[in-house]
């Protein structure tokens, strides 16, 4: 099997995917390399002759490689109604964790990669994080605003165990007594709880943990490479005896493939020790759409016509509507049994007496950090910074 090239325009509709056989990868989410709506030339697969009689087992394996990455800025602001938050920080851009339903996969199409297995194993680390916030929280003019950290690619996904960068991103939050909430799917935010357990008895942390599903076989598929089910309660109990406040996301809710679990999905965190829940059900913007229809076909082909039937039910017909107010939570009879459902299980487990926790993590306290490293091109010193072509 080999490739060709041939020129397209892109349809958000009907994107081009390659026409290989779909197997799965192990420890990966996608199912294919789906090129991004950006490209200009698209590729498809065709029989060449020269592998005839030649077996091939299996997926080719994909190597995670991970590049360090000057960042210009390091806070994203957004004026979304439907978010609990106005800024975020994300230290990294792609995900090892592999979630096939991940919203962020469209942004590896503006670096000219693959939404598909490009974003789990082509990596970008933001060396100069804590840096970058540093110089913002020294700024005359800043005003403190409760920072999410987490939420367009996994701050603590499996390379941040060498890279560190969340972890001096909390320093620097600590030092400067700054408001922050952590969302992740990952038991490595254990490791920065001498950070964030003293942050969340003065009320400036807490955490999100994302619990999709109950099930560790429709775990290792959906979201390979991120902890186990088990592992995630576990975390849950830990940050809680710590007196970090955890609430717990049950997100994304997929039509016949995590929705059965939603009340046992709250009754666990509720015993692990959440305090609050909340839930959005699955959304699939742009190469989301086709990858994880790819991701359905290739382990849930009996239910895969049936889970995409349930979806444009909720989406007006179509397979993602993007408006406000319907996105998260989607329209009609089963968005309302959704919502009905996850409304009386959180009132009778007592999880909805602190929802908006993060909005109440208190920005009085913030103080200036007192060390501010130079700017680049501002730094002392002959030959520092931009240099002189004369």
């Amino acid at each position: 099997m080999r490739e060709r090239t041939i020129d397209r325009e892109y349809s958000a509709e009907q994107p081009i995917v390659a026409a290989r056989p779909l197997v799965a990868a192990r420890g990966r989410g996608a199912v294919s390399n789906i090129q991004g709506r950006y490209e200009v030339n698209g590729r498809e697969g065709f029989d060449d002759g020269w592998e005839a009689g030649i077996a091939i087992e299996g997926a080719p394996r994909f190597k995670t490689q991970v590049t360090d990455e000057i960042a210009k800025s390091i806070l994203s602001r957004n004026a979304s109604p439907d978010i609990p938050f106005k800024v975020s920080l994300n230290p990294y851009r792609g995900c090892e964790h592999g979630c096939i339903y991940c919203f962020a996969r469209p942004t590896h199409s503006y670096l000219g990669l693959s939404p598909g297995l490009d974003f789990e194993t082509q990596l970008f680390a933001k060396v100069n994080a804590a840096e970058l916030l540093r110089r913002e929280l020294a700024k005359p003019g800043y005003q403190p605003e409760h920072i999410a950290i987490g939420v367009n690619t996994d701050a603590y996904q499996p390379c941040e165990r060498d890279k560190r960068l969340t972890r001096q991103v909390l320093e620097v939050l600590s030092e400067c007594n700054h408001p922050v909430g952590m969302i992740t799917k990952s038991s490595l935010i254990e490791r920065d709880i001498d950070l964030l357990a003293p942050m969340a008895a003065k009320g400036l942390a807490c955490a999100a943990i994302t619990l999709t599903t109950l099930d560790s076989e429709i775990s290792r598929t959906l979201e390979p490479r991120a902890a186990a089910p088990a592992r995630r309660l576990r975390t849950i109990r830990t940050l809680t005896e710590a007196g970090i406040p955890v609430s717990v996301s049950v997100a994304p809710i997929i039509p016949f493939v995590t929705e059965p679990e939603i009340e046992r999905i709250l009754e666990a965190a509720r015993d692990a020790g959440a305090v609050s829940a909340h839930y959005t059900v699955l959304r699939l913007p742009f190469e989301v759409n086709p990858l994880f229809q790819e991701w359905l076909e290739t382990h849930f082909p009996e239910r895969a016509q049936r889970v995409m039937n349930r979806v444009r039910e909720m989406r007006g017909g179509k397979d993602y509507d993007s408006d406000w107010g319907k996105r998260m939570s989607g329209e009609g009879v089963w968005a309302d049994l959704i919502r009905q459902r996850f409304t009386k299980t959180v009132e009778r487990m007592g999880l909805g007496k602190l929802s908006n926790r993060f909005s109440r993590l208190d920005t009085s306290q913030f103080r200036r950090p007192l060390v501010v490293p130079a700017a680049a091109g501002k730094a002392s010193g002959k030959g520092a910074g931009q240099l002189d072509l004369f």
